[in-house]
């Protein structure tokens, strides 16, 4: 069953075979985690995320259709769902808590390296806080969860020039935040 497409596992669950959603689930839970917890760096929040975000796929699996990708038609799922926890926790979706982003930090031999490798994390973590939502969105989307312009601009409705264009320009926001907090 691991060699079905991922359409196809929808289609067998939006034809009511609901087990096939959990093939789904071991595909796709880390990246979806992954997606929300860059997005909030809210650890528990996250994990909740990723529950509602299946829950959903369950209570509106007759609104896929197949003719998309499966990844877009979930990512769509997921960015309503951090809308929605947004929303509902009178929130912005980027806040940061330092202890999340020390548990990250992994690897150095020596005390320096560790403290310079915290530090420039701390860094980047900051100007990724710096941009608006739509570009941190972009940027998480593209680079960490590793998605295709064109699923991107599937996801927000848009083209692929344009998709090309914003995180071309969020870069530069980044790198020029990046700079100025790092100098």
């Amino acid at each position: 069953m691991d060699h079905l497409s991922d359409n196809t596992l929808m289609l067998k669950v939006k034809a009511g075979d609901l087990d096939k959603m959990g093939l789904l689930f071991e595909r796709y839970h880390r990246s979806l985690y992954g997606f929300l917890f860059h997005m909030t760096n809210q650890k528990e929040a996250s994990e909740d995320m990723v529950q509602n975000v299946f829950y959903r796929m369950l209570k509106y699996r007759n609104s896929f259709s197949g003719d998309g990708a499966f990844r877009t038609w979930m990512y769509h799922l997921a960015r309503n769902v951090l809308k929605d926890y947004v929303k509902s926790n009178n929130r912005s979706a980027f806040q940061y808590d330092l202890k999340e982003i020390e548990e990250r930090i992994s690897g150095g031999s020596t005390a320096d390296q560790l403290l310079e490798k915290e530090q420039e994390l701390q860094a980047l973590e900051t100007a990724l806080a710096g941009l608006s939502a739509e570009n941190k969105e972009l940027l998480v989307l593209s680079r960490y969860q590793e998605l295709s312009y064109q699923e991107i601009a599937q996801i927000l409705d848009t083209t692929e020039g344009a998709i090309k264009v914003r995180v071309h320009r969020a870069m530069n926001q980044l790198k020029s935040i990046y700079l100025k907090i790092n100098v």
